[in-house]
């Protein structure tokens, strides 16, 4: 799969769509039209989020026939990494201790959680 050259910015309603084409891979407006259906999006609004993602290059549109098929062409992990930067970014001036803090103070880390945190931070310390 080709790589997107700089991440896009995608909205909330563009990363569902995006959700559907990273779950099925290349597939048609139809399929996609089908898997957020329960959205209850206007076919209309669905077709111009596909539209909108093939300009930003984070899709492609393949002609098949008298069809286009969609892929992906940003990947999920890419999204995620831009995303995840963003916030850090944004919220905690891109560090990740703070972060963690105010997650801890906000809402309660489980135990899984905090010995994953811990494996982490092993693991970095190690790699030092």
């Amino acid at each position: 799969m080709a790589t997107v050259k700089a991440v896009v910015s995608v909205s909330d309603a563009e990363s569902r769509v995006l959700a559907v084409l990273w779950r099925l891979g290349p597939t048609t407006s139809e399929r996609v039209i089908d898997a957020l259906a329960q959205e209850c999006w206007e076919v209309s609004t669905i077709k111009t989020l596909l539209a909108r993602l093939v300009r930003k290059g984070a899709i492609r549109a393949k002609k098949e026939g008298r069809r286009y098929l969609y892929s992906a062409v940003l990947t999920r992990e890419q999204w995620i990494t831009s995303e995840s930067e963003g916030l850090l970014s944004r919220l905690f001036g891109g560090r990740l201790a703070p972060l963690v803090r105010h997650f801890s103070e906000h809402r309660r880390l489980s135990k899984a959680d905090i010995t994953e945190l811990k494996r982490l931070i092993q693991e970095l310390d190690d790699d030092e």
